[in-house]
């Protein structure tokens, strides 16, 4: 195009950035800009089109256009019933706004417009970029779904550098601030580097897309849209090492372990299975096993332990008031607290009650935990036929349990309760 004018209206567009060469579709109802578009018509159907800064501003001011733009040619123009435009804008040129004013009287921004240009011979070096330019919006127009066959058939027929930079950029290059600094760049050369590096980044954006949803792809064809879902989320995380919520639980068993008040052989132990945890699908079977076993190691009342009362006086109260006669019984339970006393300590021989069901077995064990300030634990072993029971089981097992002793002191909530093994005669009564 040889006719250039030097004054045209302006035109602000708030979502997209023309490029020369360009067929721009556009729907327009601010009044500015219907009148700018009316004056075009006017004057050789040329005016001069620009971005704003801001697309959120409903009427920009100067300071919110860039002042580089492009020379637009209306190609097509529509007036619809609601007053608005329908227009087919072809972008011919780069036009650098000098100066701005906006006319009260004819209701739209004028603009002073120089049209800068930059010529470059076409050396080897330009004539690879042109190659890899290509190469890359290939691969991006495959990675992305955006272009086809077509575009790149064009793109390939295009000799002139500044052209072909324009029209990828135009295809490819989706974020306006993107747009408006190729748009910028003068020099066809610098253009081509900088779009050859916008497709680059970009491609290796969208494969890291694709391998997410690749990842994601494979472990929902095992399991249902909620585990897609959760597995979705957590390849994002990874990507942008960020903690999930199984690495947030690690950190919780960890720090329960810590505080747990383990000695330092099951401290140790403790800490080994948290890594292998760690290290660990967190829904598969061995996770489950070793969460239980953690579960278990944390909860046991390592350091939790009630002060012992060996007052004998209060010991003897409080056994004549739970029970009735039992002399020699009672006598002999305050002997064994006396010596106990004595001695600081609980180390010696076992209390064994025997006698038919009924006699208060079970109530003087409760009684003599009471007089003592501990926790009572009843721990019965009547059909007992598996020493598992009472050891624990093998972890291999799905669902395996500590025994009960074990399980009782978890109950009790402190390491020295009162143990009454209940009914230990009938443990052993079969040919095992």
């Amino acid at each position: 195009m040889s006719q250039r004018p030097k004054t045209l209206p302006l035109l602000a567009v708030r979502d997209l950035v023309v490029f020369p060469e360009m067929v721009l579709p556009l729907s327009v109802g601010r009044p500015k800009s219907i009148k700018a578009l009316e004056a075009a018509m006017v004057c050789g159907k040329l005016l001069g089109v620009v971005a704003q800064r801001d697309v959120a501003i409903e009427d920009p001011a100067e300071k919110d256009l860039f002042s580089l733009g492009v020379l637009c040619e209306v190609v097509q123009y529509l007036k619809m019933p609601d007053g608005t435009l329908k227009v087919f804008l072809q972008g011919l040129c780069r036009a650098q706004v000098t100066a701005l004013r906006f006319s009260q009287e004819l209701g739209y921004w004028q603009a002073d417009l120089d049209y800068p240009e930059v010529a470059e011979p076409v050396t080897p070096e330009i004539k690879a970029l042109m190659r890899r330019i290509l190469e890359s919006a290939e691969e991006h127009f495959k990675l992305s779904g955006r272009g086809g066959a077509d575009a790149l058939g064009v793109f390939a027929r295009i000799e002139n550098p500044a052209q072909l930079a324009d029209a990828v950029s135009a295809h490819a290059v989706a974020k306006n601030a993107e747009r408006q600094t190729l748009l910028e760049i003068l020099r066809p050369s610098e253009r081509l580097l900088k779009l050859l590096e916008l497709l680059k980044a970009d491609i290796e954006m969208l494969n890291v897309e694709r391998k997410i949803h690749a990842r994601v792809k494979t472990q929902m064809e095992k399991s249902q849209k909620e585990y897609y879902l959760t597995e979705q989320m957590k390849a994002i995380q990874k990507e942008l090492q960020k903690k999930d919520d199984f690495a947030q639980e690690i950190e919780d068993l960890k720090k329960a372990v810590a505080e747990a008040g383990m000695p330092d052989e099951a401290l140790q132990a403790s800490l080994k299975e948290v890594g292998r945890l760690e290290k660990m699908m967190p829904y598969s079977p061995e996770a489950t096993v070793a969460r239980t076993y953690l579960d278990w190691m944390v909860r046991v009342p390592w350091s939790k332990k009630t002060r012992d009362n060996l007052e004998i006086a209060r010991a003897e109260e409080i056994l004549e008031a739970d029970h009735y006669d039992l002399k020699k019984i009672k006598e002999r339970v305050l002997e064994h607290l006396a010596v106990c006393s004595l001695t600081k300590g609980l180390r010696g021989p076992i209390l064994c009650f025997v006698g038919p069901p009924g006699v208060g077995k079970t109530s003087m064990g409760k009684s003599i935990a009471r007089a003592m300030d501990r926790k009572f634990v009843r721990l019965s072993l009547g059909g007992v036929r598996d020493e598992a029971e009472i050891r624990g089981h093998r972890r291999t097992y799905i669902g395996s349990l500590p025994g009960r002793i074990i399980q009782s002191l978890r109950q009790a909530g402190s390491k020295n309760p009162l143990f009454l093994p209940d009914e230990v005669d009938k443990m052993g009564t079969d040919w095992r």
